[in-house]
């Protein structure tokens, strides 16, 4: 592995077997380091292997301080580890970005403001919890607090990485859209509909993972349980919602839903229907 750029004692932009230009971060890394100089590996405490722009990563990852990177990447896997999820390489990057960014807005004097905590806490409210979490743990170990609000932003880096988005862009994109959803549902069955429940809250994590399959490839097909098809072929009114739903996942994804994914996504419906039923 050879040093391509120094950016600090800590962060180097390097050159690996493969080819491939990878960040390296660790204490002392870069001290005394030259261009085409080999790394001393034993010094590497992580590695990011950036798609697009490492440089831009490198420079972003050099103005955090390595201790705050260190405690961020830890309380944010144990984060993820409440979500039965597991990090992705690079949203460390981000996370910890935001979070050095708000300190140091913190630190200024400016006030942040958080617009979007009703929608956050409706449709993520187990991202939010344990948002809060990691909140207080990390305002428990630095020295200029940030405010209650920043959870929701930390909800969303989490909703990030658990659905694996590749960018925050899309995360809220997908957050837009699963709110759309519930609303095409409430319009159809007015203050029947509680989009607190239980089964709407299953049917936003059932969203999430489609948005996952959909964007790896990876939808659904090949046929669906037999009772998944019985209910679609005999609650023609959760079937006709969910050909509704089908409709504006296509037109904003902007690739085709298959058949199958309908029919789970008229279980879906029908599982609400049912709720609504039996609190009635």
């Amino acid at each position: 592995m050879k040093v391509l750029r120094v950016f600090n004692n800590n962060v180097v932009l390097t050159r690996d077997e493969l080819g491939r230009e990878v960040v390296v971060t660790g204490r002392g890394v870069g001290y005394q380091a030259r261009p085409g100089d080999a790394i001393d590996e034993a010094l590497i405490a992580r590695r990011f292997v950036p798609a697009d722009n490492p440089d831009s990563v490198a420079k972003v990852i050099a103005d955090i301080p390595i201790e705050r990177l260190a405690l961020v990447e830890r309380l944010f896997t144990e984060a993820l580890r409440e979500l039965n999820a597991v990090l992705p390489p690079l949203a460390i990057v981000a996370v910890a970005d935001h979070i050095h960014q708000a300190i140091e807005r913190v630190r200024r004097g400016e006030v942040m403001e958080y617009p979007l905590r009703a929608e956050v806490a409706h449709l993520h409210p187990g991202e939010l919890e344990v948002a809060e979490h990691l909140l207080a743990k990390l305002n428990r170990q630095i020295e200029t607090p940030l405010p209650k609000g920043e959870a929701i932003a930390l909800a969303m880096h989490l909703f990030h990485a658990v659905t694996g988005s590749p960018s925050m862009e899309q995360t809220f994109l997908q957050s837009r859209l699963i709110r759309q959803i519930f609303d095409i549902i409430g319009q159809a069955y007015g203050d029947e509909f509680d989009p607190d429940s239980i089964d709407a809250a299953r049917f936003a994590t059932h969203l999430r993972y489609f948005f996952a399959r959909a964007r790896a490839g990876k939808q659904l097909s090949g046929g669906a349980p037999a009772v998944a098809v019985v209910v679609s072929d005999s609650n023609s009114r959760a079937y006709q919602l969910a050909l509704r739903i089908k409709a504006v996942l296509e037109l904003r994804l902007q690739h085709p839903v298959t058949n199958d994914e309908v029919v789970y996504l008229t279980m879906h419906v029908a599982r609400l229907e049912t709720g609504m039923r039996t609190r009635a």
